[in-house]
């Protein structure tokens, strides 16, 4: 067990190396921040000064090295725009975004879940049909479109719901969220909608196949045949089963939450990374996009290190099969 988190925790960093060059290298060959940083009418002079204070004026791979001795310290540069450490700029708006992302999986759960167990047990029913046709609605429609829809319809036009920005906050155990109050709740549930909208109609789908799979099983047979109720039997028997693949796909999908927050943060003016990043983008401010992106990869490859490790403990002929590989 210890060999294959070796093995694992080895990969990882080297998935960590090759994407901190490909994203190092990617942002300096997209364009040149100097002439957005400096005044239109600065003197040659001037610029010269602002590229050496920027370190800019270094070969590239004498760059990447430094920002490969700075990241082992914690330091992902300085930003060009705010003049502060990126890493903090980051770090600020982190909570907001893992609040939006965690609202999200939430909602697909509560709304997925029962929605795909309902088409997977009455499959012909007609119910069941639109609940299938709106999971391919919600696979097909653009994000920033339904956001957009969203405000016309919930903010302006009925009234019920913050358009923009987060929520008031409390502190509980140590950690503050506007999900611990109930205003908090009414920004969030817009953006965090949107943002599940994808990831809803994953889990319905999900739910259906592994619904319409088990009820044919043997163990459901047997359940029946003891007499059980048809809600023991759904509730306890076939529910715990077909929850596996949905909690395993949701586990990794809560990066792709995280990382694609982007569209939906910019559309509700939600304080989260993905604004920031979007503001560091229109200015070119590498230190601020590159630190993002190095945060987003870790962030991927610490879960499925996880989800790697937890299914060797589950079975073992994973790391058997490596082993023997």
């Amino acid at each position: 067990m210890t060999a294959f988190i070796i093995r694992r925790l080895m990969q990882s960093v080297g998935v960590a190396l090759a994407m901190s060059l490909i994203v190092f290298i990617g942002m300096h060959i997209v364009g040149d921040p100097i002439y957005i940083l400096v005044d239109p009418q600065s003197d040659q002079a001037e610029i010269d000064a602002t590229i050496r204070r920027l370190g800019l004026d270094r070969p590239l791979w004498e760059q990447y090295l430094l920002f490969l001795k700075g990241a082992v310290t914690g330091n992902l540069g300085n930003s060009f725009v705010h003049g502060t450490s990126a890493l903090p700029l980051i770090l600020e708006r982190m909570p907001a975004t893992l609040e939006l992302a965690f609202a999200s999986l939430i909602l697909a759960i509560v709304i997925g879940i029962p929605l795909g167990l309902y088409a997977g047990l009455y499959p012909e029913t007609v119910a069941s049909r639109a609940i299938m046709a709106g999971s391919i609605l919600g696979f097909s429609l653009p994000t920033f479109w339904v956001g957009i829809m969203m405000i016309m319809v919930f903010a302006v036009m009925l009234g019920w719901l913050p358009s923009t920005g987060r929520g008031p906050t409390a502190t509980y155990l140590g950690m503050t969220s506007s999900l611990f109050t109930v205003e908090g709740w009414r920004y969030v549930l817009l953006p965090a909608l949107n943002l599940a909208l994808l990831k809803v109609s994953l889990v319905i789908r999900l739910t259906k196949s592994g619904t319409s799979e088990a009820i044919h099983q043997d163990y459901i047979k047997f359940a029946r045949a003891k007499g059980l109720s048809r809600s023991r039997i759904v509730g306890v028997h076939l529910l715990k089963n077909i929850l596996i693949p949905v909690v395993t796909v949701l586990g990794l999908e809560f990066g792709n939450q995280i990382a694609f927050a982007v569209v939906t943060e910019t559309i509700f003016a939600w304080p989260g990374m993905g604004r920031l990043l979007i503001s560091s983008i229109q200015s070119l401010d590498r230190p601020v996009i590159v630190a993002y992106l190095i945060i987003t990869v870790l962030m991927f490859i610490v879960i499925n290190l996880v989800v790697d490790i937890l299914y060797s403990l589950l079975d073992p002929r994973v790391r058997l099969g490596e082993k023997s590989a």
